[in-house]
Order: C-alpha cells, then sequence, then structure tokens
C-alpha cells in the first residue's frame, strides 16, 4: 500500500472528523482503490469507532439518474436519510475515470435526485462530522494538463498540508468578515456590490473538505448589485462552461452570459427554480499550492488569490435564507497573472491582486 493512503487515512480520520471511541462512521466511496478503503477502515478500527461503507461507481449513478422517477428517488433519499441519521461522522471520496459522466443526464432528471437527496445533504453538513474530497485519477490530472505521476503528488500535497497552522490567520479573517457590512469587488470586468451584515462567517481549515483553505459567508439576499464576470472554467452538472458573467439587481440574476455557445445551457440550470438566480455563498480562498483552475470545484474553490460567488441554496451555518437545488460555486481569481482586482471591506482594501494585505491575514498569502 501506498504510504500516502496511510497518512491521507490518519489526517480524515483523526483530523478532519476527529474520530472518537464508539462513535459510527459511514465511508462513501466512488471509484476509489480499494487500498484506500482499507487505509480507512484500519484507522477508524485503531480510533475503537466502527466503520461503515458504501462504494458507488459513476457509470453506474449516470444509467440510475437517466431513468430516474420521483417515487424511486423519494424512497432512495428516505434510506439515505436514515442511513446518515445513524452516523456520527461521514467521509466521501469521489473518484471519476469521466469528468463529464452525466453529461448527457437531462437537468430534469439532476433536479429531480438533488430534490429528494437535498435532506440526506442538509441532515449530513447539520449534524454529522463531515469530509468530502475526490480522487486522483487519470482523467483529473488530464482536465489539470498534468501527468498521472505528477498530478497524484500534486495531489497529496495539497491534501496534507498543515491546515492547523493556518488556522490563526483563517480566525482572523473570519473576525473581520463578520464585522463587515459592505463588500465591494472590482477587476476584470467586475464591479460587484453586497452586504454581508450579520451573516456569520465559516473557517473551512480541513475540517470539511479537503483540500481546504476558504472562509465563506453569504450576501445578504437582495443586496447584490452589479455585475461579475467569472474567469475560471467550470463544471456543472457534467457541463463545461467558461467565460461566465451575471448580472444583478436587487440581489437576483437578470442577465446571464456563457462563452462557448453555453449561454441557453447556463439560463436552463438558473432556472432550476426560483432560488437559483440568488447567491447562497461568498468565500476567500488560499490554499497556497493550489494555483490554476482544473474544473473540479473542490480544488478550485480554493486558489490562491481567488474568490467565489456562488448561485443557489445558502450554508446554513451562514444563512441568507436562499433555497434551491443549485449549489454552483463559481470561481474568479484575481492574482495579478489573471488580471488582478481589488475587494473592499466597507470602504477599505483587504486583499489588491490575491494579496491580504493586514499582517494578521499574511499566512493566507502562501
Amino acid at each position: 500500500m501506498d504510504s500516502r493512503y496511510q497518512e491521507l487515512a490518519k489526517q480524515l480520520i483523526r483530523y478532519s472528523t476527529s474520530l472518537k471511541k464508539g462513535e459510527k462512521i459511514l465511508l462513501d466511496l466512488v471509484d476509489t482503490p480499494e487500498d484506500m478503503a482499507l487505509a480507512l477502515i484500519r484507522e477508524v478500527r485503531a480510533r475503537k469507532a466502527e466503520p461503515f461503507l458504501r462504494l458507488g461507481s459513476n457509470r453506474l449513478n449516470r444509467e440510475m439518474l437517466l431513468g430516474a422517477t420521483d417515487d424511486q428517488y423519494s424512497l432512495i433519499g428516505k434510506h439515505l436519510l436514515t442511513e446518515m441519521k445513524d452516523m456520527d461522522a461521514y467521509i466521501a471520496i469521489r473518484g471519476s475515470h469521466n469528468i463529464t459522466e452525466t453529461s448527457d443526464v437531462s437537468a430534469k432528471n439532476m433536479g429531480l435526485a438533488m430534490k429528494h437527496i437535498r435532506k440526506v445533504l442538509d441532515h449530513r453538513v447539520k449534524k454529522t462530522k463531515w469530509c468530502v474530497l475526490r480522487w486522483p485519477h487519470p482523467a483529473m490530472a488530464q482536465q489539470a494538463g498534468m501527468s498521472t505521476e505528477a498530478f497524484e503528488d500534486f495531489y497529496f500535497d495539497v491534501c496534507l498540508l498543515d491546515y492547523k497552522a493556518l488556522l490563526p490567520a483563517m480566525n482572523a479573517l473570519k473576525r473581520l468578515m463578520e464585522k463587515t457590512d459592505e463588500v465591494h469587488i472590482t477587476g476584470g470586468g467586475t464591479d460587484l456590490r453586497f452586504s454581508i451584515k450579520d451573516i456569520p462567517a465559516v473557517v473551512c481549515g480541513g475540517n470539511y473538505n479537503i483540500p481546504d483553505g476558504e472562509v465563506f459567508t453569504a450576501p445578504v439576499k437582495n443586496s447584490v448589485e452589479g455585475v461579475i464576470a467569472y474567469n475560471a472554467p467550470t463544471i456543472y452538472r457534467g457541463m463545461g462552461f467558461d467565460g461566465i458573467t451575471l448580472t444583478f439587481e436587487k440581489g437576483k440574476i437578470v442577465k446571464a452570459e456563457a462563452a462557448g455557445g453555453r449561454t441557453k445551457d447556463l439560463n436552463k440550470i438558473l432556472n432550476s427554480d426560483d432560488g437559483a438566480r440568488f447567491i447562497g455563498e461568498f468565500a476567500l480562498g488560499f490554499n497556497p499550492v493550489i494555483r490554476e483552475p482544473m474544473r473540479d470545484i473542490l480544488f478550485d474553490e480554493k486558489i490562491a488569490g481567488s474568490f467565489h460567488f456562488t448561485p443557489g441554496q445558502a450554508y446554513e451555518e451562514a444563512d441568507n435564507g436562499n433555497r434551491s437545488t443549485v449549489h454552483w460555486d463559481m470561481v474568479n481569481i484575481q492574482r495579478k497573472d489573471y488580471g488582478g482586482g481589488e475587494i473592499h471591506f466597507d470602504g477599505k482594501l483587504i486583499r489588491k491582486d490575491g494579496i491580504f494585505l493586514a499582517k494578521s491575514l499574511a499566512k493566507l498569502n502562501g
């Protein structure tokens, strides 16, 4: 067994989920090597906790979604929720041999499934200790423009980062965000204003997602005004999008465009329900190892010098009341090599060209 599997298992069990004696944990593994499952099971047992295992396949998931019915996914959601309610912790590892495996599943069927799975996700987020991560298949290496071996090395460098060392600076950013009212973001076709007043900020330092490195909150739902031009590519519901531009009035997306003939597909997703045209999350990303986008949101939303501004569902830890079956993390990179940009909190420049200016936040600059 690759020793890095064991190191990752230890980090996930001992740090990310802080598993305790007697606790029950669900290991939800999709297209993930058996050796990684073995490493996790053994580490759970070393903590004198109880492992539960669910194995999945993206190809099989696609086949299920192609013929999805409301009654079927209502029952699936019911069973998954019952299982989740028995758990104290949850780890999901999502591999993918083909990142566009579900690209030919209709938006209707995807929305139908998400409607019934949403309760499971909400319970997991609110009631368990959880962590979600990808697995470095060659498909991911290809989308990152790297060899398989180089990408695996990058993956483990990112995942095994000393997140604990970043916590003091992350907590300083949390405090700053929680006393801020107006946010003003400019640069590269973006001029955006919104309020984050009285909405909690949440530190993500390796406890929920791996890789990690962000602090998130949400805008006051109806406060967003202006335009944002995202400069990182994204993939959602199996479809790739580039050059997305959104225009807001009173919090709502009133105009949405995408390059490469994808505008119609973009608007179809944003028309999934009323909440899909409002923003559910605003976050600043700063993982020092992640520099370039690769159409994988668990990596891209943590890019050094980036922020993401997310149409759809708000997290209840930082809740602005928006509800949707959509949660689409779209990323803007503000480093100089991506055109630069500025973020002001209550009129004060906080980050310029992806670099935090305050000494208390300097460690987040990598």
